[in-house]
């Protein structure tokens, strides 16, 4: 007797899916064993990404703890071993904590006396390129502060020229520097521009501003009457030489 075609579709379904479990079976023979390794693996790496992050946010609070604890002891005094433990947070801690144990370090130096210890601590900051820039202003800035009796005054210009430009944060402070540098060059023509800029800058310092003023008056400018746009001549590394 003929197979009707409803009979046909459910043979053929019927094939089908036995063909399909056997497929599947063989599939989870084969393959079963790597497929559920893989899935292991990866729930691993997960709770293992998941917990270094946990770490992590563990490790900057301790730090964190720890920088506050030494800047307390600084500040009530107790300054013995605090190099120490500041040299501990910059080398475990991450690239801020790193930055203000250094500089932090700096500053306990120069309070000693011990310029040279500064002036590598200093360095070091402005030398690392993991560092956000700012820190790195900051600390060749400061650097540059204790050296300065001792540069030449084309390595400070050099230097500190990128810094010592108008709407740089470090304008007044860089500025400066560079102008007295050109003044020991006996170049007044490149100096009385930039203290008139510096004293006409609203965000300069104001310290840093009446010292500027003063100069450039002494200089034959009245900053006072200088167009704020005046521009500050740029050193350039002939200007430097």
């Amino acid at each position: 007797m003929a197979i009707k075609p409803t009979d046909n579709e459910a043979f053929y379904r019927e094939v089908d899916e036995e063909l399909r479990r056997e497929q599947l079976t063989g599939f989870w023979k084969r393959y079963g064993i790597a497929v559920v390794a893989g899935v292991v693996l990866l729930l691993a790496a997960i709770g293992g990404v998941i917990y270094w992050r946990h770490l992590q946010d563990v490790k900057a609070g301790e730090k964190g703890e720890a920088l506050t604890a030494v800047i307390a002891d600084i500040q009530a005094g107790r300054t013995k071993g605090a190099a120490a433990k500041l040299d501990e947070i910059a080398a475990d801690g991450g690239a801020g904590y790193r930055a203000a144990a250094l500089l932090t370090k700096a500053d306990i130096a120069l309070q000693s006396g011990e310029d040279a210890a500064a002036v590598a601590a200093f360095k070091q900051v402005a030398d690392d390129d993991d560092l956000p820039q700012p820190y790195r202003d900051l600390a060749l800035v400061r650097q540059t502060a204790v050296e300065f009796d001792t540069l030449a005054p084309a390595a400070v210009i050099e230097r500190l020229s990128p810094l010592a430009k108008p709407g740089n944060p470090w304008f007044g402070s860089a500025g400066e520097m560079v102008a007295l540098a050109h003044l020991k060059q006996n170049q007044p023509q490149r100096a009385a521009p930039l203290f008139a800029a510096m004293a006409k800058d609203a965000s300069v310092p104001q310290s840093i501003r009446s010292r500027s003023m003063q100069m450039a008056s002494a200089l034959g400018i009245d900053a006072s009457e200088t167009d704020q746009a005046a521009e500050t001549p740029a050193a350039t590394k002939e200007d430097a030489e």
